[in-house]
């Protein structure tokens, strides 16, 4: 009789249990999923998704145009010479401070000074003349008229007497007409004497040639010393030097600038306007600025001057600013940062501008919350400026407003809106 194999060992009771619900576990696992998708989903149709809504506020509102521009004196004043020549000195260094008279820059001057040397010996020489003319010319012309006209009384007396002697017959006629002849040479030296007279006299040729040369040898001495100075380069108004480009032994020419001088005075801010901002400037409205370098510190300007024209290219408006007290680190063509106030409410009704919709245009509106939905509401809109609107008409404050960005939002859908607190609205202080 044959013996049956003997049966294999049964597992314990934990294997067979694991055996018999693993294939149930992937479909409880599904079961889960699905009824959990289900409930997000049913919360998320019959409550909406959770969103971030911004609050209307009450609070003062200021409006501001913000620009960038630059530190500028009222004017410049460009150094250069007005004769060519060497550089002899440069007794001034960039970014120093002058006064108005100091020298800048000093040229060769030997040749100058020869020549004005020359030019006031040519002006004693004619000053000279002009006395010669007047003490002996003058005076020894007056005594040949006097000879002259004794001579002529002469020659007529003689005349006379041999024209008695001819018709008594003492005298022949050949005598008479010698003696004619002298009166009409006495006569003749008269006129000449009296001619040289008038002309070493005052205003005659003489005297005339005499102070025209007088008045030429002054005006090349002039000329002289007028180069002489020009030698010699002073700065014309009180003021800081914000460029040099001369050094010592430069051949320099007229027309070129050599230094350019900031003078002391009014500091202004040269900003740059959009052209659609144009409309809210004015004189006389306050900003606060903060130069680039020195972002932590503040300094408070006036608007004085909008340049009537446009700038094409850029599409801006050139404004300039007065700073009545320059704080001591601003300096020439520092880049700048203006905010200038246009406007200012009291206690206005503000919204955030990142909820407007349509802002630009006449109907701007807003998606507001209520209840759990959210709803189309028109809004009119007043000043605006760092990221607010002021509200004139359609929000309280108080209301939940979304932002234009929130995604998949409109008119009518369910949200549930978590309130979220604007930003701090107080004007930047100086």
């Amino acid at each position: 009789m044959s013996q049956l194999p003997p049966e294999p060992p049964r597992p314990a009771w934990p294997a067979r249990l694991w055996r018999a619900v693993r294939p149930r576990i992937a479909i409880a696992l599904a079961a889960v999923a699905v009824i959990a998708a289900g409930a997000w989903l049913g919360s998320q149709f019959l409550l909406g998704p959770s969103v971030d809504a911004t609050m209307v506020v009450r609070r003062d509102f200021v409006q501001s145009v913000v620009a960038s521009g630059h530190v500028e004196a009222p004017h410049r004043v460009n150094i250069g010479v007005q004769v060519t020549g060497v550089v002899k000195t440069v007794p001034v260094a960039e970014g120093q401070h002058v006064r108005a008279g100091q020298v800048l820059i000093e040229l060769e001057s030997a040749e100058w000074s020869a020549a004005l040397a020359q030019a006031e010996a040519a002006v004693s020489q004619a000053r000279a003349r002009l006395r010669q003319l007047r003490e002996v010319q003058a005076p020894v012309a007056a005594q040949a008229v006097r000879q002259a006209e004794v001579n002529l009384d002469n020659a007529r007396a003689q005349l006379r007497r041999n024209t008695d002697l001819f018709r008594q017959g003492f005298v022949g006629q050949a005598a008479l007409d010698d003696l004619r002849k002298a009166v009409d040479l006495a006569e003749s030296q008269l006129r000449a004497s009296r001619r040289q007279l008038e002309s070493a006299s005052d205003g005659g040729s003489d005297h005339a040639m005499a102070e025209t040369a007088l008045a030429q040898a002054v005006a090349g001495a002039a000329v002289a010393r007028s180069r002489l100075v020009y030698a010699t380069v002073a700065a014309p108004v009180e003021g800081t030097l914000i460029d040099r480009a001369v050094e010592r032994g430069d051949v320099v020419q007229p027309g070129k600038a050599l230094m350019v001088l900031s003078p002391a005075g009014k500091t202004q801010l040269v900003v740059q306007i959009d052209e659609k901002n144009l409309q809210m400037l004015a004189p006389g409205q306050k900003a606060i600025a903060s130069a680039d370098a020195y972002p932590g510190q503040r300094m408070v300007a006036e608007l004085v001057y909008i340049n009537p024209g446009v700038d094409v290219q850029r599409g801006s408006v050139e404004v300039k600013l007065d700073v009545a007290q320059p704080p001591t680190y601003l300096r020439q063509d520092m880049t700048v940062s203006v905010d200038i106030q246009v406007a200012q409410r009291q206690q206005a009704v503000l919204v955030a501008s990142d909820a407007l919709r349509d802002a630009d245009l006449a109907a701007a509106w807003v998606l507001k919350v209520e209840g759990r939905h959210a709803r189309r509401q028109p809004v009119r809109l007043g000043l605006r400026g760092n990221g607010f609107a002021e509200v004139l008409d359609g929000l309280r404050p108080g209301d939940l407003v979304l932002p234009a960005k929130t995604p998949g939002i409109g008119d009518g859908s369910r949200l549930r809106a978590t309130a979220v607190s604007p930003a701090d609205l107080r004007p930047p202080s100086p």
